[in-house]
């Protein structure tokens, strides 16, 4: 019990004192960040960077929502396949062995490589 105390002990004052010292090193780094954040060179990039993005958004949202469609489509015909034949519900069996990685990795690459065609 006396261990436990002298520890707890031993952590309020370092921690006190932690603080003490962090504080001033916190006041220092964040006085600099802040210069850093309005200097006009970087000011100018970072409105650079934000009108590139405001830019490519409507690009990528339609990038998503095409993929997005392609798997929904990939779904509703393998389900529409599994109850039309015996061999195709043995393929969607053989497919949902495979781990998720691997399936969401190759569907990944099919619509990376079907938009970059």
């Amino acid at each position: 019990m006396k261990g436990k105390i002298l520890l707890v002990v031993g952590l309020g004052i370092g921690y006190v004192l932690g603080t003490r010292a962090g504080r001033e090193k916190y006041e220092k780094i964040k006085a600099t960040a802040g210069k850093l954040w309005n200097d006009p060179r970087i000011a100018e990039q970072r409105h650079n960077a934000e009108d590139f993005v405001k830019d490519k958004a409507p690009d990528v949202a339609e990038f998503l929502a095409d993929g997005a469609k392609k798997v929904v489509k990939q779904v509703a015909s393998s389900k529409g396949n599994k109850s039309s034949s015996s061999d195709s519900a043995t393929t969607t069996t053989a497919a949902k062995k495979k781990p998720a990685a691997k399936k969401s990795s190759s569907t990944a690459s099919s619509t990376k490589s079907t938009n970059a065609k």
